[in-house]
């Protein structure tokens, strides 16, 4: 709008003092500007732009790759162009990057009218989760460079990245309990592997619940009684609130938290038990549904920040995965996990008032948690007097906060168990399995 207004008086004064040269100057510089502001706007209308990621689902250690073609619909050449193909900057700010990327996602380019032209990129998936990989960024504009234009183009694409669980072997899902079948002190199931007695038939007992041998000795039918058992399994709690890890700890305890998580998980699925997860962190996948994204083609701030997630969220809404058996049970459980981000609303406490009447009571009960409070000791301990086998991991590095966290658990009766790295994992289920085996 200035340079308008300085046009404007500068034509006004060549005219009046009758100064050609600076009145061809203004022409020529009032045409230059037109032109160009034609040029720039022609060159970003008419590129269009796809993006390639047939990827949507990875582990860690796999390359994913990202093919971009950007066409000119014009019959003008764009002389220059910066691509750049945006991803969130929690998924670059890590060494190593939770996505490394190989290749060029920024590159300048020229495009011939009615041409087109590629970009090759691959990412490496270093750690889990839910990325957006997109949208892409396009800057033109005239060779003077006195006009740019900016445009978003290509919907993101999302890459789920899943957790890598640690191999265990032998990992006591159960307190106290040996792996497997165990006798309950309620009447849930009943296992007709295991006779507990007989007792005189009542009307409605089946045939094949009929002892033979007792009613051929008694001369009355008899029926047989059989323990009251079930197959036990874990519902994980993960403790996933912000203010549960440190900055100077991370990435490194929230990671530590979820491989630990799914490492349980893969453990108690492959011995056909049932397992659920629980957690107060957030779905990345329901924080995108009701976010969503937004493109700007004014600024490439207000672009670069629509492919950024908000830090902060207080929902209230736990991440649930039933405890159950099946098939696709495992798959889910990665599924959360790998979705899963830090939150600011629900703490373990409140966590575990709101999803008590979710809990099977023929699950054990493992929390994974940073930090153990009065509130939270209450809470578990509160599960354990309802009758539930309860169990911690404490994920800590140092051992006298493990000692200090564990010890009010320990005198509740719940045990503790100290979760210090990934090779801890391993060596907490050897210890497990010689508990076991006695």
């Amino acid at each position: 709008m200035i340079w308008i207004f300085a046009g404007l008086i500068g034509l006004v004064l060549a005219l009046l003092f009758k100064m050609t040269l600076l009145l061809y100057a203004i022409y020529a510089v009032a045409g230059i500007t037109l032109l160009s502001r034609w040029l720039s706007r022609q060159w970003a209308d008419n590129l269009v732009a796809e993006r390639d990621c047939k990827q949507e689902t990875a582990e860690i250690g796999d390359m994913v790759p990202v093919m971009l073609t950007i066409k000119n619909q014009s019959s003008i050449p764009v002389v220059w162009l910066l691509v750049e193909d945006l991803l969130p900057h929690e998924a670059t700010i890590y060494k190593p990057p939770k996505l490394g990327v190989h290749g060029n996602r920024v590159a300048v380019m020229k495009i011939n009218g009615k041409k087109e032209q590629k970009l090759l990129y691959q990412l490496e998936c270093n750690r889990r989760g839910y990325f957006q990989i997109g949208p892409l960024v396009l800057e033109t504009g005239d060779l003077f460079g006195l006009h740019r234009r900016f445009k978003v183009l290509s919907k993101p694409s999302y890459l789920l990245v899943l957790p890598k669980p640690v191999p265990l072997s032998g990992y006591d899902v159960a307190s106290r309990r040996p792996i497997g079948e165990v006798t309950m002190t309620y009447r849930i199931f009943e296992d007709p592997t295991r006779i507990a007695g007989v007792r005189e038939y009542q009307r409605g007992d089946s045939m094949n619940r009929i002892n033979w041998k007792a009613t051929a000795r008694t001369g009355e039918l008899q029926s047989k009684v059989f323990e009251p058992s079930t197959v036990i399994g874990a519902t994980i709690l993960v403790d996933f609130h912000r203010k549960a890890f440190p900055r100077k700890h991370e990435p490194f305890r929230s990671e530590l938290a979820i491989t630990c998580a799914a490492s349980i998980a893969n453990t108690v699925y492959n011995m056909n038990q049932q397992v659920g997860l629980i957690s107060n962190g957030r779905d990345a996948a329901d924080r995108i549904r009701t976010e969503g994204w937004v493109g700007d083609s004014r600024t490439r701030n207000e672009a670069k920040a629509s492919a950024e997630m908000h830090s902060e969220s207080n929902r209230l809404r736990p991440v649930i995965v039933e405890t159950r058996r099946g098939v696709e049970q495992l798959q889910q459980i990665f599924e959360a996990l790998a979705r899963l981000e830090k939150t600011s609303g629900l703490d373990l406490a409140r966590l575990i008032a709101e999803s008590a009447d979710r809990l099977p009571r023929d699950a054990t009960v493992i929390a994974i948690l940073s930090k153990v409070t009065d509130v939270e000791v209450i809470a578990l301990t509160a599960l354990k007097q309802q009758g539930f086998a309860v169990s911690a991991i404490i994920n800590c590095f140092d051992i006298e906060d493990f000692a200090r966290n564990s010890g009010p658990l320990i005198a509740e009766g719940i045990e503790a168990r100290h979760l210090k790295d990934e090779e801890s994992i391993t060596e907490i289920c050897r210890k497990q399995a010689i508990a076991s085996a006695r």
